[in-house]
């Protein structure tokens, strides 16, 4: 069992108390670009939740590329069996949730698609999973891979941005 990104260290108090190192730590778990941790954990003390989730977007708003590759490599493949006991790990055992890995047709083409995926942009398919069946995400992949790899990564790095965003809330509100 991961340990709990909440407890004592959730809501803005929690935060504020905690040492930089843990503090860090946690951030990371919701999206793995260091910077983006150092510049959230830098704007403490946090009066409230709102300011919390303020210094991440301002954090996220400009991701460099090697920051979106940093990121998605602590992401799994979409439909793939997540392994791991870490917080990031069994977060993304929840996200993915909606996949049916009972349906080998579905797994099959996700693992195509996959494949596909990242022949043509080298890089991991992501999408926000969280509350959606594993063919609402094999049709949002079959959707992207006609997009422009420039446009492509302008559209991951808001994915970015929206899974750390309810990563954080499970930090912050426990």
């Amino acid at each position: 069992m991961p340990p709990s990104p909440s407890g004592n260290g959730s809501g803005p108090d929690g935060l504020n108390a905690l040492p930089r190192p843990e503090l860090v730590k946690r951030l990371l778990a919701c999206l793995d670009v260091q910077r983006w941790a150092d510049e959230v954990a830098d704007r403490r003390p946090f009066a409230s939740t709102a300011e919390i989730y303020q210094a991440a977007d301002d954090a996220a708003r400009e991701l460099t590329r090697e920051e979106i590759d940093s990121a998605l490599a602590a992401h799994p493949r979409i439909g793939a069996r997540v392994q791991g006991s870490d917080t990031s790990s069994s977060w993304s055992r929840s996200e993915q949730a909606g996949v049916d890995a009972g349906d080998a047709a579905l797994q099959e083409a996700l693992r195509e698609g996959n494949e596909e995926y990242e022949r043509r942009f080298g890089h991991v398919y992501l999408v926000c999973a969280s509350g959606r069946s594993g063919a609402e995400l094999l049709e949002i992949l079959r959707s992207r891979l006609g997009n422009d790899p420039e446009e492509e990564l302008g559209i991951v790095a808001e994915e970015l941005r929206k899974i750390a965003r309810l990563r954080l809330a499970k930090v912050v509100e426990g």
